[in-house]
């Protein structure tokens, strides 16, 4: 397995008919399961008028109504903890974990079976073999292991595959810098935003990391992890490739991965999932190379049947072709785009926090940043990027800001970014999912 560059080579790299007639026969049986198991599912399902005999090839997907996140915690508001969306019974469960809900409060709350573990491992087995990592790898989780379920089925991966595991559970940031020199850590998976601040903490511990043994860090988490900007910057600053993954605690693993290839963009794992990509306003399908929102049908997890859930991340689906890897499946081009629900609108223009990030990034006298929006005298809306000076660029920062700030102006359609700095260590670091928007406007604009 080792000597091929696919985890999977027969699936990895077959025909599209055929791969097509396989996704057919497992959305049929999906979706004849969920109908008999889930009372969620098969309310939505019965809401749409649509029988399981009548799924027949793929093209009868979209008679399939979407699933969305608001009903999903509707059903667990009104049957706690999990709702009837349950497809087994909840003693079959090994593992629990949750993530934020959309009230602000109450969490959506996710159970697994043996069987679902198991393949959630494989499928982030198809991202890490994909990108390099092999048996002899040592792989440094730079993750608190918690209710969040982020690389907890990446851990299993690697021991899958035959690789050492390196957890840090809690540990405070210098000490698994420490831990990643001490052990001769080769793989190092993090948040882009937690690999950078490593990275600092190495260098105030007068720890070389370009000159040390980590080859490749693999990011998930954020869609900062497909911006060119920043992943040149984690990779000049470990010395190491990067590669993006992308995964969501209602599926349970991960959905896509950026091959060895490094293509500008990610591969679909398309022998565990169907994805369509829909205009977000009419829920129509959009084609190749056209901007949209992501629609998810799931094969693999057995105890949460999960058919069409909208999960609102901004993609552009491309043919497989387009890497010259072998595979044959589809690509999203550069990644997860943004979120559907994460635009801003500040003053009639729309601006969104990865294209911010975009321009940022590119500055190398910016280390970590934050964009903050306020009403002024109680009418206008402002925006502005508070930004800490990266050590060593102090003298540059005064030309630098002047630059940022027309960089900003420019690709926002002239809409005026204040551009601020702000004293080292004043802002947030983040171990997980990054938080750089403050919004302390008196109404707020979003999407």
């Amino acid at each position: 397995m080792s000597d091929s560059p696919y985890w999977n080579p027969k699936t990895e790299t077959m025909p599209r008919e055929e791969l097509s007639a396989l996704q057919a026969k497992k959305l049929r049986a999906v979706v004849a399961r969920a109908y008999e198991k889930s009372a969620f599912h098969r309310r939505l399902l019965d809401g749409g008028k649509v029988r399981p005999e009548r799924i027949r090839s793929l093209a009868d997907l979209e008679r399939i109504p979407f699933t969305t996140r608001e009903a999903w915690m509707e059903c667990q508001g009104a049957v706690p903890l999990y709702g009837d969306m349950l497809a087994q019974p909840e003693h079959d469960a090994v593992r629990y974990h949750m993530t934020s809900g959309t009230t602000g409060r109450r969490p959506l709350r996710v159970l697994d079976s043996r069987l679902d573990w198991k393949w959630i491992a494989e499928c982030w087995c198809y991202g890490f073999h994909g990108f390099g990592v092999r048996p002899t790898d040592r792989v440094f989780f730079a993750f608190s292991y918690a209710t969040f379920i982020g690389f907890w089925g990446a851990h299993y991966a690697c021991e899958k595959m035959g690789a050492m595991v390196l957890p840090s559970g809690n540990m405070a940031t210098p000490n698994r810098v420490r831990v990643i020199e001490e052990m001769g850590a080769t793989v190092v998976c993090a948040t882009p935003t937690y690999a950078l601040r490593m990275a600092q903490e190495a260098r105030e511990l007068g720890i070389d990391l370009p000159r040390g043994l980590v080859s490749k860090v693999i990011v998930s988490g954020e869609p900062a992890g497909s911006i060119p900007a920043t992943k040149r910057l984690i990779e000049s600053q470990w010395g190491a490739k990067v590669g993006d993954t992308a995964g969501m605690t209602e599926l349970g693993t991960i959905m896509m991965f950026e091959c060895s290839h490094q293509p500008g963009g990610a591969h679909i794992i398309e022998d565990h999932f169907v994805e369509e990509v829909i205009d977000p306003a009419t829920g129509k399908a959009v084609g190749y190379g056209e901007r949209g929102e992501r629609v998810v049908t799931s094969f693999g997890r057995g105890m949460i049947p999960v058919l069409r859930y909208r999960t609102r991340d901004l993609v552009v689906k491309v043919p497989g072709a387009r890497c010259s890897c072998g595979r044959t499946f589809d690509l999203y081009e550069g990644g997860i785009l943004g979120r559907v629900d994460d635009m801003l609108l500040v003053r009639g223009t729309n601006v969104y926090p990865r294209a911010v990030e975009a321009i940022v990034r590119e500055y190398p006298a910016v280390d970590e940043f934050q964009i903050r929006l306020w009403t002024d005298e109680g009418i206008r809306d402002e925006i502005g990027v508070r930004c800490e000076v990266r050590a060593g660029h102090e003298e540059h920062w005064d030309r630098a800001a002047v630059d940022l700030q027309k960089d900003l102006v420019r690709n926002h359609e002239g809409l005026h970014f204040h551009v601020e700095r702000v004293p080292t260590g004043s802002l947030p670091r983040f171990e997980l999912k990054a938080k750089r928007v403050k919004d302390d406007r008196v109404v707020k604009g979003g999407a």
